[in-house]
């Protein structure tokens, strides 16, 4: 075998020891000069690296004069999170869209704007003559985000002016993208689904009045048929994933290819890439397959001393992927509370009533209700812990019947908003490219000869 269906052989094997032991840092030098490392400091705060006006992550306040820990915060465009999805919840309106407003255009709409806005994304959402036959459906893949990448590349060559980086086209780029990848996503995972896994394939078209929580619902579903609180929940979660401050990974991501001067194809299929890591938006997959292994395992889950066991377990290593891990808790800049999770959590119980799910549902809080205490016995913790929005949205995702393959897609299909925003935003208002510093610690080496090598 070789090339792309190469195995891993004794020389590679070699070769890869022979990097490490080259590459591998001192990693108290760090510290001695001060260096952040992942750009956050010890206690999670990150190091200033921009400025932005798209939305704010609050999880500490000056009390005294002393930076303390507090509920955390999330605000897009200046409004707080959990008063705009109260709002949609109460009205029983879908807050995709309007949100959307939002963050690209920094103001709230009014009827008209908003009814205008929907339509012209609606009027946006179809693909290129042949587009799912000839890209989507040729390499099928199991990794959806993979997918998404490649077709959001591919896109370029249907663009008639793609590398125009003047705000009007870029304006129309994002917009475009914003209303296909809920298409993208979902016709990505129904061609894996058939040629692939061997099952029917079902490629449905979005209706132009439907909102986008309801078209992801309808073109998913075989019998495209979903229920009203199932499409206002998903919207609910898609509105919480839209965004959450420049530096979260991707979102920088983006600001740093966009600050080269690229496409907005290149830009956003980078912020792809960063968004597939485990570590970012593949996290929630962990939580489900996380309590899916403590079902297994667990003999009663409404016990909690057993319960808590299984998770002294996953931190010692012992259980499921033996990363030392409770996936769903923490998060690099909440403690007190995910503003997030909450709101999450209040829909969900809704939906598992309607699912006859409560029994899971009551096992998720207790969980979240003992994985704080219990890695505090554990673990040296320079910070509170506490369910991040990646404990729920899993769970919602699993009782929404959502495949597993589609979950980091979802937060995609939220995300591309605020990275359409952020992108805008450098565009925008730094004409510099972003560049840090790395400071080399390796001391110069004399030039020996090959032969006396």
């Amino acid at each position: 075998m070789s090339g792309f269906n190469m195995k891993v052989t004794p020389e590679i094997e070699k070769l890869t020891q022979i990097c490490k032991e080259n590459s591998t840092l001192d990693l108290s030098l760090y510290e001695k000069y001060d260096v952040k490392r992942g750009l956050r400091d010890i206690n999670g705060k990150g190091v200033l690296a921009g400025l932005t006006q798209i939305s704010n992550v609050q999880a500490t306040q000056v009390v005294d004069g002393v930076s303390r820990p507090c509920a955390g915060k999330l605000s897009y465009r200046g409004y707080d999170i959990k008063e705009l999805t109260r709002d949609y919840i109460n009205s029983g309106r879908f807050g995709y869209e309007e949100t959307t407003y939002l963050l690209l255009y920094g103001k709230l709409p009014d009827s008209q704007q908003l009814a205008d806005f929907k339509k012209l994304l609606a009027n946006q959402r179809s693909l290129p003559t042949n587009f799912v036959r000839d890209v989507i459906m040729k390499a099928p893949s199991k990794d959806i985000m993979n997918v998404l990448s490649r077709s959001v590349l591919t896109l370029y060559c249907y663009d008639t002016n793609p590398d125009d980086i003047s705000l009007p086209n870029v304006m129309r780029q994002c917009l475009n993208l914003i209303s296909v990848f809920p298409m993208l996503s979902v016709y990505g995972y129904q061609a894996y689904n058939h040629y692939v896994r061997g099952k029917s394939l079902y490629i449905h078209n979005p209706r132009r009045s439907l909102s986008t929580a309801e078209n992801v619902l309808r073109i998913l579903r075989p019998d495209k048929q979903y229920t009203q609180l199932e499409a206002r929940i998903l919207d609910i979660a898609l509105i919480l994933h839209m965004e959450h401050g420049g530096g979260n990974n991707s979102t920088f991501t983006t600001h740093v290819v966009s600050s080269s001067g690229t496409d907005t194809y290149s830009a956003v299929a980078a912020a792809l890439g960063s968004l597939k890591g485990p570590k970012h938006g593949g996290a929630n997959i962990k939580v489900v397959s996380m309590f899916e292994d403590m079902k297994k395992q667990v003999k009663d889950c409404m016990d909690e001393e057993e319960v808590g066991e299984y998770l002294r377990k996953l931190l010692n290593k012992e259980a499921f992927d033996h990363s030392g891990l409770i996936y769903g808790m923490g998060h690099a800049i909440y403690s007190v509370s995910d503003p997030r999770a909450q709101v999450l959590k209040s829909i969900a119980e809704q939906l598992a009533v309607e699912k006859g799910r409560m029994k899971d549902f009551a096992l998720y809080s207790m969980v979240e209700k003992l994985a704080p205490k219990i890695i505090a016995e554990k673990r040296r913790i320079y910070k509170g812990v506490s369910a991040n929005v990646d404990f729920y949205s899993g769970f919602v995702y699993s009782i929404l019947e959502l495949p597993i393959e589609l979950y980091t897609p979802m937060f995609a299909v939220a995300r591309i908003v605020g990275w359409s925003a952020h992108r805008l935003e450098e565009l925008i208002n730094v004409d510099k490219i972003i560049r840090p510093a790395y400071m080399n610690v390796l001391a110069p080496s004399e030039y020996i000869p090959l032969k006396e090598r």
